[in-house]
């Protein structure tokens, strides 16, 4: 088992920033990858961003350029920097962790609320 904790989530203005980290415990030798996804109300979750084990990164389309995904394996644990924030990025993100790198989350975090005021 991996536990997942996420913390920096909060209430921002529009265009303003805020910084998520999670660190990972337990059995972390099956952690390859790390990841973020987002959850908006009324919308399924979709993924944010994607650190693989050799620090590759993936970004979906409309976080490219204001988001940045980072990874310190020495402390077990992930970044997701957001600037240049805007309304639609209001959601709840969760923490992932995958056993290879591109695929699907094995564990997730408990969430934490994002948001942002227009």
């Amino acid at each position: 088992q991996v536990q997942l904790t996420e913390s920096g989530g909060g209430f921002v203005q529009a265009g303003g920033s805020l910084r998520l980290s999670c660190v990972a415990s337990g059995n972390i030798f099956i952690v390859n990858a790390m990841g973020w996804y987002r959850q908006a109300p009324g919308k399924q979750r979709e993924l944010v961003a994607q650190i693989s084990s050799g620090g590759s990164t993936k970004y979906a389309d409309s976080v490219k350029g204001r988001f940045t995904i980072s990874r310190d394996n020495a402390k077990n644990m992930v970044y997701l920097q957001m600037n240049s924030l805007k309304s639609e990025d209001t959601a709840v993100y969760y923490c992932t962790s995958h056993r290879r790198d591109w695929v699907p989350p094995d564990y997730w975090g408990q969430g934490t609320q994002v948001t942002v005021s227009s």
